[in-house]
C-alpha cells in the first residue's frame, strides 16, 4: 500500500492505493499550529495495519505560506559590492502603470542585512576583483553575535565562474559555523540577477522551518508504525526525498497542486484543463500531450492575483497553473463600491465558515453552496462533520442579503455564479496565453468544492463536458502516487546557434546527467532517465521558451525544434533573426509508478438513489426537488438527468437542469450539458 498526503489551508487530503486501486481515502481539517499533527491523526483513523504501508508521498503548503506570512529565519545577503539592492530594486517595473498606490512585497532581508562584498567576476567567468576574504571573516563573525540564522550569498555571474561564492561558504563554515548558507551556483546557477538573488534568499530563509517540519514528520510516521522515511512532491511533478527537499525548500513551493494536475494527466486524456478548487484556493492547469505544462517563473505572495510582477519571484521549475484566491472558505463582502465580491482571504479551518460552528461569521462559498442546497449538512466529510445551515443563511443575511436588499437565496447564488466567473476568466486567459482553447478542451475537476462549481465554470467556458474523477474530494493526494522520483538541473551559457561549441554543450548535459543519476541513486533508483531542454529565443527578445534537444549535433536541427515551438506557442514564427541559447537542462528521473487511479470500493446491487432535496437552480424557476444519489452505488454505465446531486463522503457533484451524467468505466462521472 502507498499513501498520498496533501495539506491544504484548510483540509489535509489523505489518499490509501494498492494494485487494485484506491483502498481508503481521508480528510481532516488542518492544524495550522503542527501541521504534521493533521496528518499523523488521520492516517492513523484511516489505516489498520501501519506496517503495510511501503511509500508515504507528502505535499505541503508550508513553504509557501512562510513566506507570505513572514515566517522564516532571520536572513542576510551578501552581495558584490554595489549590488546588494537588487533585491529592492527589481527591475523598476511597474506592473500597473497608473496605479499611484503600488504595492510590492518587502524584501525578506531589509536593508541594514544586505552587504556589499568586495569581488567581481566578469560575464565571461575571468575575476576582475579577488574576494576580499578578511571582509568575510569579520562579516561572518559579526553576523553569528548578532543572531543571524540564514545568509545567502549570491555574486554576480556566479553561474559562470562559482569560485568566490563557495570561497565564501568555505569561510562561514570555518568562523560562524551556526550560519545556514545558500549559494545561488547551488539553488538557481542562470542567467538574471534579481530572479537569482530573490530564490537564493527564498530558499535559505524557509530552510530551517521546513527541514524541522519535515524531520517531525518522520518521527510521526515512525511513531504511529509506518516504516521507512516519506518522500516529498516537488513543484515540478517529481519527488525528491527529505534530505533533498531540506536542501532545496523553494523546490517544495507548489507541491500541492502539482499533484492533482498529475492525476488528471494520469486518468485523462491527452490534452485537458484540470481544475482544482478547495478550501481556500482554486488552481488551472492545461495538460496537453499527456503531461501538466512546466514552467520556471513563478511569483509567491502576489499583491495583485492576476498582475504578474505584484509577487516574490522564484526561478525554480513548478507545474505552470494559475491560482485565485477562491476556494470553499473564501469570504464574501460587499466592497466600496457597493459590488459584491469574493475572496481572496479565505476563513481556511479556523475558525472556518460560519456554518462549521467553530467561531466563524464572515459568510463564505461553502455556506452559499449550503444555502442552496448543494450540501448536505448531515453528510458533510461523509457525515463526520455537522454544517451548521442556520448560521450560513445569518451570516449571508446579515452582511450580503441584508445591505444588497436581496433575499437570502439571491445573495447565495450571486456569490456562487461570482466565484464561477472569476474561475473561468482565469482559466480562459491562462489557456488562451498558452495557444489553447478552453472550448475544446473536457475539464476534470476535483477537490472538496470543485465538482460543487465544475459545471458552472465549465459552462461559462463553453467546454464540452466536466469530468469529476474516483476520489475527487482528495485527487491531489492520489495523483502525488503518480509521480516519480526526479529533478531538474540548469546551467547558464548563452550562445548564438551557429556558433555553439558542440563540445561544451555535451560536457554541461554530462554534468548535469551524472549529478542527477548521483542524486537518484542515493534513493535507490538505479533506471534513470534523463530529458535534455535547451532554452531558445529569437536575438534581441527578453524571454525565451524551452525546446526540446532530441540528439544530434546539427544547428539547423535545433533551430527547426525551435521554430516549431514558437509556432505552436503563438500561431506564427519570428524575424528573420538569428536564434540563441541562454540555457540548457537535464531532468532526470526515475521509473514512473504503475498506479491504477480507480476506486474499488464501490458497492453494487443497491439503489443508488438516496432520495431528494430542494436545490436553487435559476433556470428551473428556484428552488426545485433534485435527486440525491450516492456516488458509492453507481455503477459503470449508468446515467443522471439533472437536476440532481451526487454525493460521496469527500465532495459534491451538483448536474444542473438539462445536463445529464454518465458513470464511466473507471467509475468517473462525466456531466455534459
Amino acid at each position: 500500500m502507498r499513501i498520498g498526503v496533501d495539506i491544504g489551508g484548510t483540509f489535509t487530503d489523505l489518499c490509501a492505493v494498492d494494485e487494485t486501486g484506491i483502498v481508503a481515502v481521508g480528510k481532516v481539517l488542518t492544524t495550522y499550529d503542527e501541521p504534521a499533527r493533521a496528518v499523523e491523526e488521520g492516517l492513523a483513523a484511516l489505516l489498520t495495519d501501519p506496517g503495510a504501508v511501503e511509500q508515504v508521498v507528502h505535499g505541503t503548503t508550508l513553504v509557501t505560506n512562510a513566506l507570505i506570512e513572514r515566517k522564516g529565519s532571520r536572513t542576510a545577503l551578501l552581495a558584490t559590492a554595489g549590488f546588494r539592492d537588487v533585491l529592492e530594486m527589481r527591475r523598476e517595473h511597474r506592473y500597473e502603470l497608473y496605479d499611484l498606490h503600488l504595492e510590492l512585497p518587502a524584501p525578506l532581508v531589509p536593508r541594514h542585512l544586505r552587504f556589499d562584498v568586495p569581488e567581481r567576476i566578469l560575464a565571461d567567468g575571468s575575476v576582475r576583483t579577488a574576494l576580499d576574504e578578511a571582509y568575510v571573516v569579520r562579516l561572518g563573525r559579526e553576523l553569528a553575535d548578532r543572531g543571524i540564522e540564514a545568509v545567502a550569498v549570491c555574486f554576480l555571474h556566479s553561474f559562470t565562474n562559482p569560485a568566490h561564492e563557495r570561497r565564501v561558504a568555505e569561510i562561514l563554515a570555518e568562523v560562524a559555523p551556526t550560519l545556514r548558507v545558500a549559494l545561488s551556483s547551488d539553488i538557481v546557477p542562470e542567467i538574471r540577477e534579481f530572479e537569482r538573488m530573490s530564490t537564493t534568499v527564498a530558499n535559505v530563509y524557509v530552510q530551517d522551518l521546513t527541514e524541522r517540519y519535515l524531520r517531525d514528520l518522520e518521527h510521526r510516521l515512525r511513531r504511529i508504525g509506518i516504516p521507512g522515511a516519506p518522500h516529498i512532491m516537488l513543484s515540478n511533478g517529481g519527488l525528491a526525498t527529505v534530505d533533498t527537499a531540506a536542501r532545496h525548500p523553494i523546490r517544495i513551493l507548489e507541491s500541492g497542486p502539482a499533484g492533482g494536475a498529475l492525476a488528471a494527466a494520469a486518468i485523462g486524456p491527452a490534452d485537458l484543463l484540470a481544475f482544482d478548487m478547495g478550501g481556500t484556493t482554486a488552481k488551472l492547469c492545461l495538460i496537453a500531450g499527456g503531461a501538466p505544462l512546466v514552467t520556471h517563473q513563478f511569483e509567491v505572495d502576489r499583491k495583485y492575483r492576476l498582475l504578474p510582477g505584484s509577487g516574490l519571484p522564484v526561478q525554480v521549475p513548478v507545474t505552470d497553473m494559475i491560482e485565485i484566491g477562491v476556494g470553499g472558505g473564501s469570504i464574501a463582502r460587499i466592497d466600496a463600491l457597493g459590488l459584491l465580491t469574493v475572496g481572496p482571504d479565505s476563513a481556511g479551518s479556523e475558525p472556518g465558515p460560519a456554518c462549521y460552528g467553530r467561531g466563524g461569521t464572515e459568510p463564505t462559498v461553502t455556506d452559499a453552496d449550503l444555502v442552496l442546497g448543494y450540501l448536505d449538512p448531515g453528510y458533510f466529510l461523509g457525515g463526520g462533520m455537522e454544517l451548521d445551515a442556520e448560521a450560513a443563511r445569518s451570516a449571508i443575511v446579515e452582511r450580503i442579503a441584508g445591505p444588497l436588499g436581496v433575499s437570502v437565496e439571491e445573495a447565495a447564488w450571486g456569490i456562487h455564479t461570482s466565484v464561477n466567473e472569476d474561475m473561468a476568466n482565469a482559466a480562459r486567459v491562462h489557456a488562451v496565453e498558452r495557444g489553447q482553447d478552453p472550448a475544446k478542451l473536457p475539464m476534470y475537476t476535483f477537490g472538496g468544492a470543485g465538482p460543487v462549481h465544475g459545471v458552472g465554470v465549465a459552462r461559462a467556458l463553453g467546454a464540452p463536458s466536466v469530468v469529476a474523477p474516483p476520489a475527487a474530494g482528495v485527487l491531489s493526494a492520489a495523483g502525488f502516487l503518480t509521480a516519480p522520483l526526479a529533478f531538474d538541473f540548469v546551467r547558464s551559457a548563452r550562445a548564438a546557434v551557429h556558433d555553439l561549441a558542440w563540445e561544451q554543450v555535451d560536457a554541461l548535459f554530462a554534468e548535469m546527467e551524472a549529478e542527477g543519476a548521483a542524486l537518484l541513486a542515493k534513493s535507490g533508483v538505479d533506471e534513470v532517465t534523463h530529458r535534455r531542454v535547451a532554452e531558445m529565443r529569437y536575438a534581441g527578445q527578453g524571454y525565451e521558451i524551452r525546446v526540446p534537444v532530441r540528439g544530434g549535433r546539427w544547428p539547423d536541427a535545433l533551430i527547426d525544434e525551435f521554430t516549431a515551438t514558437y509556432r505552436a506557442l503563438y500561431r506564427r514564427t519570428g524575424p528573420e533573426v538569428g536564434v540563441e541559447v541562454l540555457n540548457w537542462r537535464v531532468v532526470s528521473s526515475g521509473p514512473k509508478p504503475d498506479v491504477t487511479l480507480r476506486l474499488t470500493t464501490r458497492a453494487t446491487g443497491a439503489d443508488a438513489r438516496k432520495g431528494t432535496r430542494d436545490a436553487y437552480f435559476p433556470s428551473a424557476g428556484g428552488f426545485v426537488d433534485t435527486a440525491v444519489f450516492d456516488r458509492y452505488l453507481l455503477t459503470p454505465g449508468e446515467r443522471v438527468a439533472g437536476p440532481a446531486i451526487v454525493e460521496e463522503r469527500e465532495s459534491t457533484v451538483v448536474v444542473p437542469p438539462g445536463a445529464h451524467c454518465v458513470v464511466r468505466g473507471d467509475a468517473a462521472l462525466e456531466v455534459t450539458a
